[in-house]
């Protein structure tokens, strides 16, 4: 069995957080403990995911470099592509092509937040040797998303990118597992009236042959685009009381490898030191005390 490779977009210029993306890439704002990147990358971690390719734009490369390294320190392997324009979502598999080579490939928006019990799992048991997977979640504003109508059995119907009447309240996260065709269907993408690449269409193709799948997120599960200041500012807020409740931290890469049996205590213990008395490291110092 092939293993699944993860891609993370952490390009475009996050200009609905302006001021605050003015100099620094939103994939690296704080989201209440740890900068945004961890999350997507942790929920690809709980997923099983072990070999990661980063795209950003070049200007911002250098910083995602300096916080995750090559990713040996959370038992992973990370790379980087440069995304020189904002050509839409779907241009990342065709950066990525040697990445992914023959490989399943799961991307993940580097903004989306997922959260729930379970969820690791979930992902985990995932296979699209010859399919695509998406995920179906329902919200209020419909409108801002791409969106997916189910027939009763709940299997897809159609689906819309944006749609000022949406037929449904279903929104699709940006959380996608693909075949390693996907890169052959970007190559063949026309740019839509945005003059971008999009990810819907991507699934439309998918949606045409009969191979696009789709899994109701449960109720449980915390989803957020943490693209606009209001949504950073929940979202930063929650996982503060959820931590502070419960003592533990969501998405905490030395803790999810550690679980995996990726890296050794040692690690740990470097990595305790490296982050001192943070809140961040005080927790890595508990973990080695109780493992």
């Amino acid at each position: 069995m092939v293993a699944m490779k993860g891609i993370i977009a952490a390009g475009g210029y996050g200009l609905r957080l302006g001021p605050l993306t003015r100099s620094v890439n939103k994939h690296l704002l704080p989201v209440y403990s740890k900068p945004m990147i961890y999350y997507p990358l942790g929920t690809l971690m709980l997923a099983g995911v072990r070999e990661f390719e980063i795209v950003t734009n070049k200007k911002d490369i250098q910083l995602f470099e300096n916080l995750l390294g090559n990713g040996e320190t959370f038992g992973i392997s990370i790379s980087y592509k440069i995304q020189e324009k904002a050509n839409g979502i779907a241009e990342v598999f065709i950066l990525s092509e040697k990445f992914i080579n023959d490989s399943p490939v799961a991307l993940i928006l580097g903004d989306n937040i997922f959260y729930g019990s379970g969820l690791g799992n979930q992902l985990s048991n995932i296979s699209v040797k010859k399919q695509a997977q998406i995920f179906g979640y329902k919200v209020i504003n419909p409108k801002e998303y791409g969106v997916a109508l189910l027939d009763t059995s709940g299997k897809i119907l159609e689906i819309e990118e944006k749609p000022d009447q949406p037929k449904s309240s279903i929104a699709i996260p940006g959380l996608y597992f693909y075949s390693p065709d996907v890169v052959d269907y970007a190559k063949n993408l026309k740019p839509s009236s945005r003059g971008e690449l999009e990810i819907t269409a991507i699934n439309q193709k998918y949606l045409e042959e009969g191979r696009l799948n789709i899994t109701l997120l449960e109720r449980s599960t915390v989803w957020v685009d943490a693209g606009t200041i209001e949504s950073l500012f929940s979202i930063s807020n929650y996982i503060s009381v959820v931590e502070n409740r419960q003592g533990n931290i969501i998405c905490c890469l030395e803790e999810i490898a550690l679980s995996k049996g990726w890296i050794t205590i040692k690690i740990v213990q470097n990595q305790a030191k490296l982050h001192g008395n943070s809140a961040y490291g005080k927790y890595l110092a508990d973990l080695i005390r109780s493992h």
